[in-house]
């Protein structure tokens, strides 16, 4: 929202001195984000000129131009008195004031001014159209001011910028969506009142404090009906209908309110629509004009038919949903000529639209459910400025005074006649009053931790507009109109401290208890990601939310549990409705975006959770508020909550190693991550959490059938699988050629962790080492062979790894030779040859009588 200061010291009174980042300090003191501070975008020399003489030239391209001599002051003409100037536009004759634009100034969008040579002239500076300065779309014509600024006094030299307004501050701040209130200068006044520690009462001014005279009858007929309530409210509960005839077509919008549209980011269009759209600004209550003579007959509020369609104001026609409410015109007792003029809250039809030969107009001020405008305006993807200040809540209290409003600048600036009738139709008892909420006086105190008493509470709640009952510690409170925010006690109590400030709340750390700390699986967890960082990773934080086309992606089978996903009630982008059921799923979206921006060297790892819906799983039931929930209904609720297992997952791109220059001086060639990469990475992940594992080749999309491994536990638990991604899959998904991916569920490997590291004496004795060749089938997996000898050697062993794979003539054909170093050692003794042959025996027996291996000679 953004508000002009001299707007906002319209309604309530600035601090003697105030500037735009003083009024945003104040703002943002009580609980409001400032957005930034805004002026026009102007620098420089910018003045008003007298017009002193123009001669048209003709150029040879067709094009005529008009070559001027203007008076812009005796601090800025040159030695004659004037500066000449080229101007294509010709809306202007001799003596006409105009704005002029002096070399070294600056317009909007970075656009310098500088004297330079055109159409055969030296032309020293420009003459300034509306869109030039910002003021508007006009572009066809310079501005001149004696028609933009009747009766003004002016004088070559005077300083432009401060004539029209363009030096002006403008505050900008972020509304979030439970202040709806400070869509509106009305509502930033009110909470700058506050921020500056000021009583409401004195310093601010309620634009709809108006007094809106009795009708002397019914107006235009008006019918609310809803036959679909959302959640029991209906969609329209109060509607304001007020007449205007005789509305000048011509008439312009006023200047002071064409520039405070534009200073809070809309155009300028038509005196009737400007006026919707100024109070809307001013007061937060969305207006809606009507061409009388386009109406046909009653208005009637409503629900959508099926098949009903509608042409918006921006031209776009649209099939309406049965959940949309609608303003409609019917000729009474002819239903079948009803006819659709707009979406209620949300934007008009073209029917009805408000057009040059206007004049007789309808001014709208109704009251819609935020539910309703909003789930409209995210059907058709219409965030108008009107839905967006319904959505958040308005004010149904200031109805019929904005429309009075609204009728009170029509007939003063349009010419026009307000009929004396009025319309104000309510839907069974009308809004909702604001309900009466019971608050412990002590509440405040101690959920802030501060020293609030009683009679600061209710002075605080009063000043922000409640009506406060009660006492003796038991105050009932009613909040305003306009905070439909304030709903329970918590809500209060943040009334309170923030209007104390948030600044008077002491920050106290918890004191930890002794003899707690991190529990093994954190442990486990920070040393994998710590391993990984040293191994070259980058960690990353990825959506959870994917599109199904992830799946098609990737490749998987159509019956793969994985493609089992839970879809988002409400997802922020309807393409990604999907939580992932793997790391990967989100992972290579920012691996390719990355690549997009020509970073291909990538190792990038990611720690999170995944979803794992089970099918036909009870869907969670939504607890009421007004109670603690009983034991069976906590069951209920963690019953219907998905699995959500902690992954690990990485991709490796590009090169692992980069070219570089060798201590020796020589110059090496880079290495490209491959497969045997990403399965070192889920060696490391293993080794960090102290999970031996095995590793085997598998099968399993998106890695390639032939370079795959599965990783598991030596209890046979399944962690996850590594190795290069599918070529089908690797060009789906826009990754580069060759890339290398490892998925691993944590909670698996995690469990695997013992409550405690048993330390072992480290022996002074010298190990034996022992090395053995076993000739095994080309389809046994080494890590069995492995696993077989680390459980046949017994308690001697101190380590054992593969450093040989060897096949060809010499062992067979679908035969391979496994060469296997181990190396024993003795806590308290120098073991002997015979005492390590024996053991390497032993551990050969074993991986014969599991794996069919024989020993190679």
């Amino acid at each position: 929202m953004r508000v002009p200061l001299s707007w906002l010291a319209e309604h309530v009174d600035l601090e003697p001195g105030a500037r735009g980042a003083d009024v945003a300090a104040s703002l943002v003191r009580v609980g409001l984000e400032e957005e930034g501070i805004h002026t026009a975008g102007i620098t420089g020399p910018l003045v008003v000129g007298r017009v002193l003489d123009l001669v048209k030239e003709p150029q040879k391209n067709g094009k005529t131009i008009n070559w001027t001599h203007v008076d812009v002051g005796p601090e800025h003409n040159d030695g004659e008195g004037s500066r000449g100037i080229v101007c294509g536009a010709h809306n202007f004759v001799e003596g006409d004031l105009v704005v002029v634009a002096l070399p070294g100034a600056e317009l909007p969008g970075g656009f310098g001014i500088a004297a330079r040579k055109t159409y055969g002239h030296v032309s020293d500076g420009m003459i300034c159209s509306a869109r030039e300065l910002g003021l508007g779309d006009d572009h066809d014509g310079i501005v001149v001011l004696t028609r933009l600024l009747p009766g003004a006094e002016l004088t070559p030299g005077q300083d432009a910028l401060e004539l029209l307004g363009l030096a002006e501050e403008t505050v900008e701040v972020n509304v979030t969506p439970d202040r709806g209130y400070c869509f509106s200068v009305r509502g930033i006044a009110r909470e700058y009142a506050h921020g500056t520690r000021r009583p409401v009462a004195q310093v601010f001014r309620d634009p709809v404090a108006v007094e809106v005279p009795e009708p002397t009858g019914p107006g235009y007929p008006v019918r609310l009906t809803d036959d679909a309530p959302i959640h029991g409210a209906a969609g329209c509960d109060r509607f304001v209908a007020r007449t205007v005839r005789g509305i000048d077509p011509a008439a312009p919008t006023p200047r002071f309110i064409a520039d405070r549209v534009r200073q809070a980011g809309m155009r300028s269009i038509s005196l009737a629509v400007d006026v919707t759209n100024y109070l809307m600004l001013e007061t937060g209550q969305p207006l809606h004009a009507y061409d009388l003579g386009a109406l046909q007959g009653e208005l009637v509020v409503r629900r959508a038919r099926a098949g009903e369609r509608l042409t918006t104001l921006d031209g776009v026609e649209r099939a309406l949903h049965p959940q949309d409410l609608l303003i409609t015109d019917e000729v009474p007792g002819e239903p079948g000529t009803s006819r659709v003029l707009s979406l209620a809250g949300v934007m008009g039809g073209q029917s009805t639209e408000v057009s040059a030969s206007t004049t007789d107009v309808l001014v709208e001020a109704a009251h819609f459910t935020p539910v309703t405008v909003a789930r409209t305006a995210r059907r058709h993807k219409l965030p108008t400025e009107g839905a967006k200040r319904w959505e958040r809540g308005v004010d149904p209290a200031m109805t019929a005074q904005v429309a009075e409003l609204a009728v009170r600048l029509l007939v003063e600036h349009g010419g026009g006649t307000a009929d004396t009738t009025a319309t104000d139709v309510l839907l069974g008892d009308g809004p909702a009053p604001s309900p009466t909420i019971a608050l412990d006086a002590g509440f405040p105190a101690r959920l802030t931790g501060t020293d609030v008493g009683e009679a600061e509470v209710v002075a605080a709640l009063t000043e922000i507009g409640c009506a406060v009952g009660g006492g003796d510690g038991r105050l009932e409170v009613v909040p305003p109109s306009w905070r439909p925010d304030l709903r329970q006690a918590v809500d209060l109590v943040e009334e309170v401290a923030r209007l104390r400030g948030y600044d008077a709340i002491p920050s106290v750390l918890p004191a930890a208890p002794a003899g707690r700390g991190l529990t093994p699986g954190q442990r486990a967890r920070r040393s994998i990601a710590r391993a990984l960082a040293d191994d070259g990773f980058v960690e990353v934080l990825s959506y959870p939310f994917v599109a199904a086309a992830v799946h098609d992606a990737q490749g998987l089978a159509a019956d793969d549990p994985r493609r089992t996903a839970l879809r988002l009630a409400n997802p922020l982008s309807e393409q990604q409705p999907l939580m992932r059921t793997s790391l990967l799923d989100s992972l290579v979206e920012v691996v390719r975006r990355n690549v997009s921006r020509s970073l291909r060297d990538l190792a990038l790892v990611e720690l999170g959770t995944v979803v794992h819906p089970t099918p036909g799983a009870p869907a969670a039931q939504v607890l009421s508020a007004a109670s603690r929930p009983g034991e069976e209904e906590l069951a209920a609720l963690l019953a219907a909550v998905p699995a959500q297992p902690l992954h690990v997952a990485g991709v490796l791109t590009g090169l692992r190693r980069p070219a570089g220059v060798g201590g020796d001086g020589s110059l090496h060639a880079g290495e490209t991550a491959t497969w045997a990469d990403a399965v070192d990475a889920a060696r490391t992940v293993a080794a960090a959490a102290g999970v031996p594992v095995v590793v085997e080749a598998a099968q399993r999309a998106p890695w390639h059938p032939g370079r795959c491994a599965r990783i598991t536990t030596t209890a046979g638990h399944v962690v996850g699988y590594a190795g290069e991604l599918h070529p089908a899959a690797v060009a789906a998904l826009e990754l580069p050629a060759r890339a290398a991916a490892f998925e691993l569920d944590l909670d698996v490997l995690l469990a695997q962790v013992g409550a405690s590291v048993q330390v072992q004496e480290l022996s002074g004795y010298p190990a034996a080492t022992q090395d053995v060749a076993l000739v095994v089938d080309a389809d046994v997996p080494a890590g069995a062979v492995e696993a077989a000898l680390r459980a046949g050697a017994g308690p001697l062993l101190e380590d054992l790894h593969l450093f040989d794979v060897y096949t060809g003539a010499q062992v067979g054909p679908g035969r391979k030779s496994l060469a296997f170093a181990l190396r024993f050692r003795a806590p308290d003794r120098t073991l002997t040859a015979e005492e390590a042959s024996a053991a390497r025996d032993a551990a050969v027996a074993v991986a014969t009588e599991r794996t069919g291996a024989t020993q190679r000679v």
